[in-house]
């Protein structure tokens, strides 16, 4: 598939070959899915803690004697049905990490890219650099690509300019070729890569 090639001012710079396993009929939905899934459950820190009857701190003593009170029977200050009392079934901090092979992961992120590309939303760089770190510049970069809403940067490797450059403008995200996932591929209204960054892409997409 032929790719058009622009410059960091919006004007075209020829076509780039972009050859990658597509997957163009229905399959690779549920993978997608999977994929996301387990994504979204590995980014919750899983760190909720209630405590038991056997965590609360206090005495072990029985508040009043099991008969002649006129109460109910009570053996614990740290019953559940008690104020200040353990909880019964409370979350205990958890992994909800899930399980998804290399090879769904492997078609997810093919079956993401093969719908942005088929929709127009992948836009490439022959570079993209600053010489100095302006939020303005950056600003002014999105508006000669006809940017207005989210955007994903993917770029070759780490360049600290980019990132002081378009940290302070929301809806924008940096990641690389090496890091792109299949959320961050469909999370963004348009992505932005750079020639390099495709290419490492291919490599990468090509060797799996």
């Amino acid at each position: 598939m032929k790719l058009p090639v622009k410059d960091i001012n919006g004007n075209a710079k020829g076509d780039l070959e972009f050859n990658i396993p597509f997957v163009l009929d229905g399959s690779g939905t549920q993978a997608v899915h999977d994929t996301v899934v387990a994504y979204m459950a590995a980014q919750r820190s899983g760190t909720a803690c209630t405590k038991t009857m056997g965590d609360v701190n206090g005495t072990g003593k029985k508040p009043w004697r099991q008969k002649g009170t006129g109460r109910a029977r009570a053996g614990s200050f740290a019953s559940p049905l008690w104020r200040g009392g353990g909880v019964v079934f409370g979350p205990k901090p958890r992994s909800y990490r899930k399980k998804v092979s290399k090879s769904t992961r492997y078609l997810s992120i093919r079956k993401a890219l093969t719908e942005r590309l088929k929709s127009n939303d992948i836009i490439v760089l022959d570079e993209l650099k600053f010489e100095s770190p302006k939020t303005k510049g950056f600003q002014s970069f999105l508006a000669a690509q006809n940017i207005t809403g989210t955007v994903l940067i993917i770029s070759q490797g780490t360049d600290k300019n980019l990132m002081l450059s378009s940290r302070n403008i929301p809806g924008v995200e940096l990641t690389t070729s090496k890091d792109l996932n299949t959320y961050q591929v469909l999370r963004y209204d348009k992505m932005i890569v750079t020639q390099g960054a495709l290419q490492d892409l291919q490599d990468r997409l090509n060797k799996d």
